[in-house]
């Protein structure tokens, strides 16, 4: 069996694979076809049969399934025994995980163990080189973690030349889900539970599950109003939700709107909140801070509503519109109702 592979951590719930995991699966198959090595796929859970078509289209080489009635729902110790054994074996050069509840647990733990680098909540993931200053020492196709630090100031590249697997978790909607091939197939490895956890690991016991889905769909709408510190207040993002109404399409915020309170956290985009791509995104007073880009930069047309006509957002927009939210949103509103008659 090869080793030092790209291999993904693939979350599922009620026997889906998670997008998140599909997006890493999509961006995974392009390192690795650079690095001359294959897609490798994890999939831990209970009754399995058959998910490898789920994952196989997105250019899986090889999928590792634990099955065991056991290990669904995720509990930590488990899933973590039988990754961390995995990797001692198989060696991977590269290790990705979703930046979900489930990814910032089980990261950490294997990473920990494994004595490896960990770069939480990427926004770019590329092969490159890279020379040590100090030491003078050259690394070539390695993997770089690429995220913004410093409170969003600078985007830092971030490498991990020595340990192994180089891993990094990725956040829901960063990277594209494309289906590489419809009819891609590889090998299917069944991992034998009891090879890789211990009795112990199976101490806790999940009794009963609630989850609540967000009734905000925000990552889907094809047209999002965003708004940002500069819209003012509460009152004003009413004229965002009006705007949204008319257009058919969502509102979105930025950190620095949600932490002053004009919004509901689930609306955040950015860095620490979702990541959309519409076909419309239409900023309202959002200066345009590293964090906020990254999570809307993707959309295919952006307007910009600002008072300020050097506000970062303005170079990445399509079209900008100088004035404050109170003068043209309302004109916008009465616009689009006008015309959509």
């Amino acid at each position: 069996m090869k080793s030092n592979n790209l291999i993904v951590y693939c979350e599922i719930e009620d026997g889906k694979i998670a997008d998140v995991s599909l997006e890493l699966l999509t961006k995974g198959r392009t390192l690795a076809t650079k690095l001359g090595i294959d897609l490798e796929a994890l999939i831990i859970g209970s009754n399995l049969d058959g998910v490898e078509s789920q994952v196989f289209p997105y250019g899986a080489d090889r999928v590792y399934k634990c099955d065991d009635s056991r290990l669904y729902p995720f509990t930590s110790l488990p899933h973590a025994s039988i990754v961390i054994n995995l990797f001692k074996e198989i060696k991977p050069q590269i290790c990705l995980l979703g930046a979900t509840i489930i990814g910032r647990d089980l990261g950490p733990r294997v990473s920990s163990a494994l004595h490896s680098g960990l770069t939480a909540d990427c926004t770019s993931l590329e092969i490159g080189d890279h020379k040590d200053v100090k030491t003078g020492k050259e690394y070539s196709n390695i993997l770089l973690q690429i995220r913004p630090a410093f409170g969003g100031n600078i985007v830092a590249t971030i490498v991990n030349p020595e340990c192994r697997p180089q891993m990094a978790t990725v956040r829901e909607g960063v990277m594209k889900k494309e289906v590489f091939n419809a009819s891609h197939t590889g090998e299917v490895v069944n991992l034998d539970v009891n090879k890789y956890t211990n009795p112990e690991d199976f101490v806790v016991k999940i009794i009963d599950r609630q989850i609540s889905k967000s009734k905000i769909n925000i990552k889907g709408a094809p047209i999002i109003v965003a708004g940002g510190y500069g819209v003012g207040s509460k009152e004003n993002f009413d004229l965002l939700f009006k705007l949204a109404k008319t257009l058919g399409g969502e509102v979105g915020a930025s950190r620095a709107a949600v932490d002053a309170g004009f919004v509901e956290h689930d609306r955040q985009i950015g860095q620490t909140g979702v990541t959309v791509r519409p076909k419309l995104y239409i900023a309202c007073g959002i200066s345009g801070q590293i964090q906020h880009i990254a999570g809307m930069q993707e959309s295919s047309i952006i307007i910009s509503i600002n008072s300020d006509p050097n506000a970062p957002i303005n170079s990445i927009a399509d079209y900008v519109i100088n004035g404050t939210v109170e003068d043209v949103v309302p004109r916008l509103i009465k616009y689009y109702q006008k015309n959509s008659k």
